[in-house]
């Protein structure tokens, strides 16, 4: 797979890069955009084939064949993080957004609160407002420039209003990959608090040398009775667009539970997504994977040495993942000034930071899913728009 193929997605309607002039004020062939996490690698040869096949079918009506889904599930979670599933756990939903969705609203009810580690993906905290729900912010402190946990600190901030902790293994921004250790500690303190714990583990297929994704369930098997986990393949092979994702939940009277909110919805899965995902989850897409995690490593690398250059600017270690998140504390500027000379000067859409919640104020997200040639690129501007820093 070449990784370094330039894509031209402008002008297609992709979200990423067609509404980044009305988000930023960037025309899509004059900017950069590192914002929405979806990387710009054309679709590998096994996902097309996939896809082909569906075409020349010429069936596009009710389908039945869920089974053949399920086990590409289980076979991805046993061969690639060790975690054998029972294909009765899953559910299949529209996106992880849906998934969370329901998990809230099945295990809380409107003015409950549920608990985020903050800076966490902003859709955490609207999913949480939208069903009627009431954010507590647990901010994660940092050490050595790493974020951690911080149980003391927690406590003081427990209203007792409580239900849910959600969670996202690896988190997003940075790519922080949670040791079984940490997982046992929010398992204890869902045990304290009497908190569900929803795992979004979507970014657990993307993980750099040296650290290692453990499924939530695999890691702390106890916590079943309050596990909600959940994935899809949209995050590492680029599909979002076929809103497919999957809820797993191991324990039968969870189970139950969810399963009366979803029919009640009528959820079913979608044939596009079902087929992307059968395709992704298979030996080719391991390879593919394989191929992937060192060229994304080599973007961390070359992105985060470059920022790390410019004075004032700062990147957090990534354990995983492909989104950077870089402080501009040192900078001195204020918030108006950085994303003026982000997105007027350097023509680079980047994620502000203080909408992933408290501990985000300072920070921008960077998306490092694309070609190599645009992350020099994106040093370059970067450099540009503040030189007088230098």
């Amino acid at each position: 797979m070449d990784f370094d193929k330039l894509t031209h997605r402008w002008g297609t309607g992709s979200a990423k890069w067609d509404l980044m002039e009305s988000a930023f004020g960037i025309p899509a062939g004059d900017g950069l955009p590192m914002w929405i996490a979806d990387k710009d690698f054309e679709a590998p040869d096994f996902l097309q084939d996939a896809v082909r096949g569906l075409i020349d079918r010429a069936d596009y009506g009710y389908f039945c064949d869920l089974d053949s889904f399920h086990d590409a599930i289980q076979w991805w979670m046993d061969t690639r993080h060790g975690w054998r599933i029972d294909t009765d756990w899953l559910f299949t939903t529209y996106g992880l957004g849906n998934g969370i969705a329901i998990a809230i609203q099945t295990f809380s009810a409107p003015g409950d609160h549920v608990a985020i580690f903050t800076p966490v993906y902003h859709e955490f905290a609207a999913k949480i407002g939208r069903t009627g729900r009431v954010v507590t912010e647990l901010p994660l402190a940092v050490e050595n420039d790493v974020y951690h946990l911080d149980f003391d600190a927690y406590e003081a901030r427990m209203t007792g209003k409580e239900k849910i902790l959600l969670i996202s293994s690896p988190h997003n921004p940075a790519g922080r990959v949670w040791t079984p250790a940490e997982l046992r500690q929010m398992a204890a303190f869902c045990e304290r608090h009497d908190l569900f714990l929803i795992s979004d583990e979507v970014h657990g297929d993307l993980v750099y040398d040296g650290h290692e994704f453990i499924p939530t369930h695999a890691a702390i098997p106890e916590i079943e009775p309050r596990l909600v986990a959940m994935s899809a393949a949209s995050k590492t092979f680029s599909i979002a667009g076929a809103r497919t994702g999957y809820v797993m939940i191991p324990d039968p009277a969870l189970r139950e539970r969810f399963s009366a909110f979803y029919r009640a919805l009528d959820i079913s899965p979608n044939l596009l997504g079902v087929t992307l995902t059968r395709a992704a989850y298979s030996p080719e897409g391991a390879a593919w994977v394989d191929q992937l995690i060192p060229y994304l490593q080599s973007n961390r690398d070359i992105f985060c040495a470059g920022v790390d250059a410019l004075p004032g600017l700062k990147a957090m270690p990534m354990q995983s993942t492909y989104l950077a998140w870089v402080d501009f504390a040192g900078t001195g500027m204020d918030r108006a000034e950085i994303h003026d000379r982000l997105h007027n000067k350097a023509g680079i859409a980047a994620t502000p930071g203080h909408t992933l919640g408290t501990g985000g104020e300072t920070f921008m997200r960077f998306n490092l899913g694309t070609q190599r040639a645009r992350v020099e690129e994106a040093l370059d501007r970067l450099s540009n728009a503040f030189s007088d820093l230098q």
